[in-house]
C-alpha cells in the first residue's frame, strides 16, 4: 500500500554508525512504514581540530574528503541495519557541524525526530547520551528516544547490542564448529 509522503509528513532519524543509532533508524523506518511519511537519516560531525602553540588548527589529511566519509558511513549504517533494502526510501543527508544542532535544524517542519540513547562514545550508565538529551529538550517537533539492551533491574545494559553479541556469539560457534569439522 502506497500513502502519500506529502500528506504523511516527515521523520527525520540521527544516525552515527553505532548500535543504538541503528536501533532508532531501524525503528523509524518501521514508522515511516505504517505512517507512510517520508524518512530523512541524518549524520552529522564537527571537523578535526588540534592543540598547537598557535591556538586550535584545523588538522585534515589532504585526500580526506569529509562529506563522502560521512556519506560512506551513512551508507554502511543502513546497510548493517537493514542487510539490503530498506523497507521504506531514505533520503540521506551529511552535514559538518554539530550533532545536537544539526539534527534540531533538520528537526524543522518534521513531524517526529528519532534517536538512539547514546552516541558511539556514550558514557554506559547515563540513561542518555549528550546529543539525545539536548534533542529532547530543544526539538521543535516529538522525539522518540529509541532505547537500547537494558539488564533485568532495567538500567542500561553492558552490550553494544544485546542482538549484536548474540550474533557475534553464533558466528563464534559456527567458526568453532567448522573448525572442529576441519580438524
Amino acid at each position: 500500500m502506497t500513502v502519500s509522503n506529502a500528506a504523511a509528513g516527515r521523520i527525520v532519524v540521527g544516525v552515527d554508525g553505532g548500535g543504538p543509532s541503528q536501533r532508532a533508524l531501524r525503528w523509524a523506518a518501521r514508522q515511516a512504514e505504517l505512517t507512510g511519511a517520508a524518512l530523512e537519516a541524518v549524520i552529522a560531525w564537527e571537523s578535526l581540530t588540534s592543540w598547537s602553540w598557535a591556538g586550535v588548527m584545523p588538522v585534515m589529511p589532504e585526500a580526506y574528503v569529509p562529506e563522502e566519509v560521512g556519506d560512506r558511513a551513512l551508507a554502511d549504517a543502513i546497510e548493517e541495519t537493514f542487510g539490503g533494502e530498506p523497507p521504506v526510501a531514505i533520503e540521506r543527508r551529511v552535514i559538518v557541524g554539530n550533532p545536537a544542532d544539526v539534527l534540531l535544524e533538520a528537526a524543522e517542519g518534521a513531524e517526529l525526530l528519532v534517536v538512539g540513547d547514546r552516541g558511539r562514545a556514550g558514557f554506559r550508565a547515563a540513561l542518555l547520551g549528550s546529543v539525545s538529551h539536548h534533542v529532547t529538550q530543544h526539538a521543535p517537533c516529538p522525539v522518540v528516544v529509541v532505547r537500547g539492551a537494558t539488564k533485568d533491574d532495567g538500567t542500561p545494559g553492558d552490550s553494544a547490542d544485546s542482538a549484536d553479541a548474540a550474533d557475534e556469539a553464533e558466528g563464534a560457534s559456527a567458526v568453532a564448529d567448522e573448525a572442529a569439522k576441519t580438524a
